[in-house]
């Protein structure tokens, strides 16, 4: 049971910079959702330390460095999104759970980790919503954990990653170390620029439905169940063997900012994502080797280049409407096209420093997403053990997958070789 003790409206600490901040058509065609993570802190052995008024003026500091985050979205004339720099702030809430961190088990994403972000009413007009909120819970073990949601209009998972890493230096008493570049400007192209795209970019095409179904309605109303997975390198070994017997589609994001000639600023604060799509034929898979599937995937990522990012922004600009490209990623969001089954998403925070985030009273035991909202979703991270930090992490919603009889023998020998591989090291221990 989650008991609302407070909740507040935290804006910058200091007067910040107002007026209107220009989004760049990449963050005009991400979709007005909020991205779920959470954070879970063991028990803070110092009694003096107040985790919430450290966390709460912390992030009154750091929102005068990305005050962005502390306006609003609202539109213009012409349909587009911009954000009001008004310091109308963050929502924060402090609750209290009778709940213990041991219950939440592997951290696997449920309704019960959900609950643990605030939720956001998509209904209400979008300069209502706050683009950044913030759940601070107590549990009864004394643990607490941090969950957030971000509005992906203005962040990707690399500006989430510095605006967190930021928040928890200065709420560990230090001064900001790398502070974000919020001109987007530099990703707008001039009518001196403006050239008819140079590719074919199929990322931004329908996405496919179930054959026979003329629409995805009741593939949205679907439950899911979430699994996650801890593959080792053994277990991706195995896992490349048998990849011949499973058809895929990949959908792959890679950031862009070196790409750029000249590279975007290192702390860019804007999305700067190319969504890249692998596609082939079921038959194709099949009946060609795993290298086949392999090289495609590794074409579309090398795609992506100064020029394909321009051609891409080109490809936007000539769209009078940009929403038709925003998708309902997100649990609660209300527009969009749908991305689940037949189409699996696979998204990777290896790489992104989203962990090892210390307030000040110590690392996170894990950090994941709050939730995951459809099936065929599925994110990669690393290993929070810090013996196999290569190890990732593959939480997955395939419900798909889990009718058919090779897939679920598959998991089956592969969580019994997890049991014996572990208790084999025990032994050795």
């Amino acid at each position: 049971m989650l008991t609302l003790k407070a909740s507040y409206t935290v804006t910058p600490l200091e007067p910040s910079p107002t007026g209107l901040v220009y989004l760049s058509d990449f963050d005009q065609s991400v979709a007005l959702t909020h991205a779920p993570t959470v954070y879970f802190y063991r028990p803070i052995s110092d009694h003096l330390l107040n985790p919430i008024e450290i966390l709460k003026n912390s992030l009154g500091k750091v929102l005068t460095i990305f005050y962005p985050l502390a306006g609003r979205l609202q539109r213009t004339r012409r349909g587009r999104l911009e954000v009001n720099c008004n310091s109308m702030g963050a929502l924060f809430l402090e609750i209290e759970s009778e709940a213990k961190i041991s219950d939440f088990g592997d951290f696997t994403p449920t309704s019960e980790t959900r609950a643990l972000i605030p939720s956001v009413d998509y209904n209400k007009p979008i300069d209502e919503l706050p683009l950044l909120l913030v759940q601070v819970t107590k549990f009864s073990c004394g643990g607490i954990s941090l969950g957030l949601g971000m509005s992906h209009v203005l962040v990707d998972g690399r500006c989430a990653a510095h605006f967190v890493s930021e928040w928890a230096r200065i709420a560990r008493g230090e001064e900001p170390e790398n502070l974000p570049f919020l001109d987007r400007m530099l990703l707008k192209l001039e009518e001196d620029d403006l050239k008819p795209p140079r590719f074919d970019h199929m990322e931004f095409g329908k996405l496919p439905m179930l054959i026979g179904q003329t629409n995805n309605f009741e593939e949205q109303k679907k439950e899911t169940t979430v699994v996650m997975l801890k593959l080792s390198k053994e277990h991706i070994q195995q896992l490349k063997k048998e990849a011949n017997e499973f058809p895929s589609v990949y959908t792959s994001s890679k950031p862009f900012t070196s790409q750029m000639v000249p590279p975007l600023p290192k702390h860019f604060f804007g999305n700067a994502v190319s969504q890249m799509r692998a596609t082939t034929t079921s038959g194709e898979l099949l009946s060609k080797p795993l290298g086949y599937g392999c090289s495609k995937i590794r074409e579309a990522i090398e795609k992506v280049t100064d020029e394909y990012v321009r051609s891409s922004l080109a490809y936007l600009k000539k769209e009078k409407d940009l929403s038709k490209f925003r998708y309902s990623h997100v649990l609660g969001s209300t527009q969009g096209a749908f991305l689940g089954n037949p189409n699996i998403v696979i998204t990777s925070w290896i790489g992104l420093p989203l962990c090892g985030i210390d307030f000040g009273w110590g690392k996170e035991i894990y950090m994941g997403p709050g939730t995951i909202a459809f099936d065929g979703k599925s994110f990669i991270f690393p290993s929070r053990d810090e013996e196999e930090k290569r190890n990732p992490y593959l939480s997955l919603v395939m419900k798909q997958l889990l009718l058919d009889h090779k897939y679920t023998a598959w998991i089956d020998e592969l969580a019994i070789q997890t049991c014996i591989s572990t208790n084999s090291q025990r032994k050795h221990k």
